[in-house]
């Protein structure tokens, strides 16, 4: 028995040796779901029962006296299941998998909740950062079996701690714990935030040991033209947007004109900031392209974010599994990733954003020169543009930013 929690549902996977039925049902005061397994016990091997994670308070088995096999699982709250069963695939063989959800109320007030939050004062920059494969999916395995989903979201969380503290940004970590999300889901949680940018780290493999080398993908063309007939074929649906647009009240050629305007508006901002990755990416090495690849990953085709994808480093070469595995690497990775996005949102920021106003607010502690060389403009500069004759500062006021390098 293996257990994930995800932001919004806990994943129980039962590993069993053979194809199995079962049903499930709920029961209240206290929560439970209940499983009902015909003709199977449990072997010697089953783990985590009793534990606690997620959604998942604790787990309990008896056998029954027909031989089928019962398991409960004792719950936090309400929840709305989904089971499945997996055939052998991979590492792994037969599986039974449950899903469990928040229930459609508790969803409900977590949406209202977010939509009262919002305001029409400046906002930060938003960038969503994908840590690849996770949970039963490892991503690629080194020779020395390194796990691809594990230094990944070691990397991504550098990143974002990196993103939290630039002034005028705030990082959405996609994946934060050792769980899967699909790929399409990992697209929807970043618009779900409001993510200005989309950013997917993983890291290569392949069969010769030799190939080393960064890369960093954008979207395809040919990806492009067969996302645009799969959200013309869904226009109904009013959930979906394209460039904040909705396409459900449009004509077919309105809809299709609209949307390949956001796409190749988006393909171009994704390829400059690919471009600007790549390029700080050289300076920690041997990069495996001279120049950003195009390819069709499902992750890149948001056609109203902005989307790249950056091969870290071949995981399958020996000497790039070392450097994976390194702090130090890791976090050289994530600087250059970050100088990528800022030279991009440097002259790109979105109107409505700290960025584009170039504005910060007072705090506690802060000085004229802390915010000049944090911002990245002269001591005199800074005071000039807000005529500001003294270093006083009061807390709470708004001091505009001069252009960088001003």
């Amino acid at each position: 028995m293996r257990l994930w929690a995800a932001p919004d549902h806990t994943r129980v996977v039962f590993d069993t040796s053979g194809p199995i039925e079962h049903t499930l049902f709920s029961l209240n005061d206290p929560e439970r779901l209940v499983v009902d397994v015909p003709a199977v016990r449990t072997g010697a091997s089953l783990q985590a029962q009793g534990k606690a994670v997620g959604l998942v308070k604790g787990i309990r088995t008896a056998q029954q006296d027909t031989g089928d096999l019962r398991i409960v699982l004792d719950l936090e709250r309400l929840t709305k299941p989904r089971s499945f069963t997996l055939k052998p695939g991979g590492q792994h063989g037969h599986r039974l998998v449950i899903d469990l959800y928040e229930t459609e109320a508790s969803q409900k007030a977590t949406v209202k909740k977010s939509v009262a939050e919002k305001t029409t004062r400046l906002r930060d920059l938003v960038i969503a950062i994908d840590a690849g494969h996770g949970g039963d999916d490892p991503g690629a395995i080194g020779p020395g079996r390194t796990r691809e989903k594990d230094v990944v979201l070691s990397i991504a969380k550098r990143l974002a701690a990196l993103v939290e503290q630039e002034p005028g940004m705030r990082p959405v970590l996609v994946r934060q714990g050792d769980y899967y999300i699909g790929l399409r889901k990992r697209i929807n949680i970043a618009r779900k935030h409001g993510a200005d940018l989309f950013v997917s780290v993983h890291a290569d493999g392949f069969r010769d040991r030799r190939v080393k080398g960064s890369s960093v993908f954008v979207l395809s063309r040919r990806g492009a033209s067969s996302e645009m007939a799969r959200w013309l074929a869904e226009k109904e649906n009013a959930a979906d947007l394209a460039g904040g647009v909705r396409l459900d009240d449009k004509d077919d050629l309105l809809a299709e004109v609209l949307l390949d305007l956001s796409q190749t508006a988006t393909i171009e901002a994704s390829v400059e900031v690919a471009g600007n990755m790549l390029g700080e990416l050289k300076h920690l090495g041997k990069t495996h392209k001279s120049s950003v690849q195009q390819a069709g990953f499902v992750v890149l085709k948001s056609p109203d974010i902005p989307s790249v994808l950056v091969e870290t480093a071949f995981i399958s070469n020996p000497s790039e599994e070392r450097k994976l595995r390194d702090r130090r690497h890791q976090e050289a990775l994530a600087r250059a990733m970050l100088r990528g996005i800022k030279g991009y949102f440097a002259s790109h920021a979105p109107p409505g954003t700290h960025l584009a106003a170039r504005e910060h607010v007072i705090e506690v502690g802060d000085t004229l020169g802390h915010l000049a060389q944090r911002y990245d403009v002269s001591l005199n500069r800074l005071k000039g543009y807000n005529g500001l004759k003294t270093d006083r500062l009061r807390v709470g006021d708004t001091l505009r930013i001069p252009p960088a390098g001003g």
